[in-house]
């Protein structure tokens, strides 16, 4: 069983917290928190077998934010003493104050238990950051090696961007938390060119990123072997295949690419400050308005969504958010109708609920923290369909896996998707890869196309490091679990022809 790091809890964590607290209610604050976060983070990338770069960095600071008056308030620092964390309280104080004419929406909390002393460390076996860094850089170098070897395969890269989170959260009402998680992120790409026209393909692994430690390089969470010793078979027959002939298409699609599209028109689309403008400067709003709470049809009666902030391994669980609320899981989307969003104290009064579900979060210790996304997964069908199924039940599709490239507008409504690999579907079985495709929807249009679930045991976690998000920019890790779909008549772009327009 895992712990926090005795180098994190040696940190005068509670004296922080007694100066800043005490600070902020003596200058006035209805509420006040501190967050002490620290965070570790080391990335490796090799080229060809060679080591690119390694590179580790930490950072470490203390936050503090209060309520003055229904505003709020915020203020930071990069020192942790007792006496910086009294200082930045009053000076969140004075910020508050001073942004207090301009407020022109009363800041109401949702309430929440208090947490007295409570822990969490997110479930993993072997603590990357004590890895020695040499043993990485072999086991990589190992991979590339085994990607380099098979002929076809012109040029290879490795990585892996591993983090280490902790935090200590402290607020007024008495709750204090604290929290570590680890995360990694594996990707091994070859690459194959050819000479005579420029022209080049590439396949990476499937492997996405995950909430475990280093043994989810090691030992058989991921089949490595097998997916090593066949991307450069799948990338000869890439280069060979046909190019895609365009127009509504039956399509079978892997959990390896799904993930992805269930981000973009859902996970954002069912952001509550998304939906009610909060956004439109940056990443845009949602079609999902609350008017529709209810009654919008995203999708199928099949169609079943959840947020999770407590998924096993997902890259956005923790025991509690930022705002001190505890991890918890609930419905986006139940049998096709949108009936409910992703939502911090703030919000949830304003949408009549009487709880958060603890989706507040901030990526360092000099940011705020705002509405962030939980892992949001599409749940399987009662029967457990295999992929295989699914495929024999189309006389003329397309099989498509892993992500690649996307494109959606600013209200999370028209998108389309690209992808690693496209195998033909004729009469219920592949035969053989296609090239250059994408397919192209409007969310309610996709998600009312389909026909039928995988059952549990198709189902897979994907997920990204990257998810961007607000002004100054934060960057958050987040999951999404769903199965392989089936879905009708889905519109096929060929990504070579729309090009060359």
């Amino acid at each position: 069983m895992q712990r926090v790091d005795d180098e994190f809890l040696a940190l005068p964590l509670r004296s922080l917290a007694d100066a800043a607290l005490s600070a902020a209610r003596a200058a006035g604050a209805s509420h006040a928190d501190l967050r002490v976060h620290r965070l570790l983070t080391q990335s490796i990338r090799l080229r060809d077998g060679r080591v690119q770069a390694v590179s580790d960095s930490s950072l470490l600071g203390l936050a503090v934010r209060v309520i003055v008056d229904g505003t709020w308030g915020f203020a930071s620092n990069a020192e942790l003493s007792a006496e910086i964390a009294a200082t930045t309280a009053r000076t969140a104080v004075q910020v508050a104050k001073t942004l207090r004419p301009l407020n022109r929406e009363r800041v109401e909390l949702a309430p929440e238990p208090v947490y007295d002393d409570v822990s969490w460390v997110s479930p993993y076996e072997i603590d990357p950051f004590a890895v020695p860094t040499p043993d990485k850089v072999a086991l990589l170098t190992e991979y590339s090696g085994r990607l380099s070897a098979s002929d076809g395969v012109d040029h290879t890269s490795a990585s892996v961007l591993i983090v280490k989170e902790q935090t200590f959260y402290a607020d007024s009402a008495g709750s204090s938390v604290t929290q570590q998680r680890v995360r990694l992120h594996p990707d091994l790409e070859a690459i194959t060119v050819d000479q005579s026209s420029g022209v080049f393909e590439t396949m990476r692994t499937l492997a996405p990123p995950v909430g475990r430690g280093w043994e989810y390089l090691t030992d058989g969470v991921w089949d490595w072997s097998t997916e090593l010793a066949r991307i450069p078979e799948w990338l000869a027959e890439k280069v060979k295949a046909p190019t895609v002939e365009p127009g509504p298409t039956d399509l079978v699609i892997d959990p390896s690419n799904l993930w992805l599209t269930i981000h973009e028109s859902i996970g954002h689309a069912t952001e509550y400050d998304r939906a009610i403008g909060y956004e439109s400067a940056y990443a845009g709003t949602s079609f999902a308005t609350p008017d529709k709470l209810g009654t919008l049809r995203y999708g199928t009666p099949i169609m079943n969504v959840t947020a999770d902030r407590t998924e096993t391994h997902g890259l956005a669980s923790v025991g509690y958010d930022d705002d001190g609320v505890a991890g918890q899981r609930w419905d986006l989307v139940k049998d096709g109708i949108l009936v409910g969003y992703q939502l911090d104290r703030v919000f949830a009064p304003r949408l009549g609920l009487p709880r958060s579900n603890g989706c507040s979060y901030a990526d360092s210790p000099h940011h705020v923290p705002i509405q962030r996304m939980a892992n949001v997964s599409l749940q399987p069908g009662a029967d457990d369909i295999g992929t295989d199924e699914l495929i024999s039940r189309v006389a003329n599709g397309i099989y498509i896996v892993g992500d690649k490239s996307w494109s959606i507008d600013m209200q999370r409504y028209n998108f389309q998707f690209t992808g690693q690999r496209f195998f033909r579907i004729r009469n219920g079985q592949l035969a053989g890869q296609l090239r250059d495709v994408a397919y192209q929807a409007t969310t309610t249009d996709f998600w009312g196309s389909m026909e039928a679930l995988g059952g549990p045991s198709t189902w897979r976690l994907g997920g990204a490091f990257n998810c961007g998000k607000a002004q100054p920019g934060q960057v958050a890790a987040v999951s999404h679990g769903c199965p392989s779909v089936l879905l009708r008549g889905v519109n096929i772009l060929n990504t070579r022809t729309e090009a060359g327009q």
